[in-house]
């Protein structure tokens, strides 16, 4: 039976959904941002999604986890930043990118417990210039966030540079939790996948995680840049680990989010099980 899979169509879901590409037998790929994800396996039009980790703190029970492959960072992200001018503290409305609630969630948090700070968040279409007009700051997420980083784009286009300031939320995160974050995993209702079919996914990311020269080259054929840039940003600022310290990392942000009232309560982690063949 062919597994309908709902994916964030960023850069750094590429790893793995590369080698799953390969496999229309077993698997049909729907490409989307992470809030479309999450919407299309609570309706049911996919039978596993890539979906932001806030999004399985509120549907508490309703689903489990494949073991062993996420999106997440251990320090600088890079792609998940608030842009602003002045000073931090000065920062009273922020708008924000609809696309991922994980990374609102995030900076809630971080404003609240880092900063002491309870701006009021504004959804707006990922358009920074637009963005930091209608308010103090903005955060952007995902692929948007690359041309604003990348040195050999920002030249020809200095309205991205001047007087912005910007924080990386992961580390952010990482200097005062002291753990990884966790993004977005795979996840679907009890016994949407098979131990085997868990099995492959498995097998995906790590052939994708050798592929990462090849995925960065295609990705700037497609969007111009720095390859260079692409590459380094899979390899050292991506995370596709689930080890023990992301599910420390992941408690945490889900005790933040309760504290905060993001989330109604702290859940369970259930895992997908593995294959023992």
């Amino acid at each position: 039976m062919t597994l309908r899979l709902g994916a964030v169509s960023y850069l750094n879901t590429r790893p793995l959904t590369a080698a799953l590409e390969d496999d229309r037998e077993s698997f049909e790929l729907h490409f989307d941002v992470p809030s479309a994800c999450a919407s299309d396996l609570r309706n049911q039009r996919v039978d596993l999604g890539l979906i932001p980790s806030i999004e399985y703190a509120r549907n508490p029970g309703s689903y489990y986890i494949v073991p062993d492959v996420a999106i997440g960072c251990r320090g600088e992200v890079l792609t998940v930043r608030l842009f602003f001018r002045g000073a931090v503290e000065d920062i009273t409305s922020i708008a924000v990118d609809r696309s991922s609630q994980t990374s609102i969630a995030l900076l809630r948090i971080l404003m609240k417990e880092r900063y002491g700070l309870e701006p009021t968040f504004e959804p707006a279409p990922p358009d920074l210039d637009q963005m930091l007009h209608s308010a103090d700051a903005a955060l952007l997420i995902g692929d948007p966030v690359l041309p604003l980083v990348d040195p050999t784009l920002t030249a020809a286009a200095p309205s991205h540079v001047g007087d912005r300031q910007s924080l990386d939320l992961g580390r952010e995160w990482v200097e005062f939790s002291g753990h990884p974050f966790v993004f977005a995993f795979w996840a679907g209702k009890p016994g949407a996948v098979s131990p085997e079919q868990v099995e492959k996914l498995i097998r995906a990311r790590r052939y994708g995680e050798t592929r990462v020269a090849q995925i960065a080259s295609a990705f700037q054929r497609a969007r111009a840049g720095s390859v260079e840039l692409y590459e380094r940003y899979l390899q050292s600022h991506i995370s596709f680990e689930f080890s023990d310290a992301e599910i420390a990392g992941l408690k945490e942000f889900y005790r933040l989010a309760h504290r905060h009232g993001l989330i109604d309560s702290e859940p369970e982690l259930r895992f997908f099980e593995r294959s023992t063949s």
